[in-house]
């Protein structure tokens, strides 16, 4: 068996076994679940006794849940039995599991039993999950609301990077909130659809919050992620047109256009832009979506209404 050419690999990128990898040999069957006996042992409540099978045949790698209690999950979708294919993220317990193609790297000469054995180090070292975590650039944040919208999850979602500290709120896999650095001055659409948009920073599933919110989010999980990357991808296009995020903005003077040419959404934003200061501010305290503020900012700029230095 050690000579076999291993073509895929499970790769742990969440929960208490992460960093744990799992060769995956040709013309064999993977069964995990809780049981000490089985070939992949996930020790973890929401896990079966026999949870899953994975079964590599040839170039083909496929997934089939044994009736657990608490479901596969295959890219947020529920699954009772599908092929999977490089990149696929299986959600199993508080673990996501990434297939990856390794093609005979690294993973060649580990055995399957070093691979368990390197497992259960790894989920012995950490206490039990009381969370789900990991890094967005391995799951970006879209996948993973998916993964936990279908898996029904409850809590709030900590993502902190760069820019900034952001949190969704989440009951039985819906998103009812949103917020960034805890700051109200940004509603909680816009805060989220912002969110979507970071490919960088780590997130954690902490326990639900119960506290009232000043403002629910009606749509859908699955609504709010279209329209967001829908957004995010108009918005990626228009920002390439735009100054910098830290260029100053201001408005002329003497200002020669009038004020009564600007639509309603075109004023809104100049007001804001009054005491903004730079284009980021703006973006900020404006309450339009970042994308409806970078079409307006682009044709208050273009008419001579705002100007931008550095």
């Amino acid at each position: 068996m050690g000579s076999e050419t291993i073509l895929w690999a499970l790769r742990f990128i969440s929960g208490k076994y992460q960093g744990g990898e799992f060769p995956l040999r040709p013309h064999r069957e993977i069964i995990i679940g809780r049981s000490s006996e089985l070939d992949m042992v996930l020790v973890e409540d929401m896990v079966s006794r026999k949870h899953a099978k994975i079964t590599t045949d040839d170039k083909v790698v496929t997934i089939q849940d044994l009736g657990s209690t608490n479901g596969t999950f295959v890219n947020g979708e529920k699954v009772r039995k599908v092929e999977l294919k490089d990149g696929d993220r299986i959600l199993i317990g508080t673990s996501i599991i990434k297939l990856v193609f390794v093609d005979g790297e690294l993973t060649n000469h580990m055995t399957e039993t070093e691979a368990r054995s390197k497992l259960a180090t790894t989920g012995n070292k950490r206490p039990p999950p009381k969370s789900m975590s990991g890094s967005i650039e391995e799951i970006p944040l879209p996948d993973l609301l998916q993964l936990l919208s279908t898996s029904k999850k409850s809590g709030v979602i900590v993502i902190r990077g760069d820019a900034g500290v952001g949190k969704v709120y989440l009951r039985k896999g819906q998103i009812y909130f949103a917020s960034i650095d805890d700051s109200f001055k940004m509603g909680p659409k816009k805060a989220m659809i912002r969110m979507l948009g970071w490919t960088a920073g780590f997130f954690e599933l902490e326990p639900p919050d119960e506290r009232a919110v000043l403002e629910e989010l009606q749509d859908s999980t699955e609504g709010l992620l279209m329209e967001g990357m829908r957004q995010l991808d108009e918005y990626g296009v228009i920002s390439e047109k735009l100054p910098p995020m830290s260029a100053g903005i201001a408005i002329p003077r003497p200002l020669e256009p009038k004020l009564r040419d600007l639509s309603a959404e075109e004023l809104d934003v100049f007001q804001a832009a009054l005491t903004a200061g730079t284009l980021r501010a703006l973006f900020d305290e404006c309450p339009l979506t970042d994308l409806t503020v970078a079409e307006k900012v682009k044709s208050l700029l273009d008419k001579g209404f705002l100007t931008a230095a550095g």
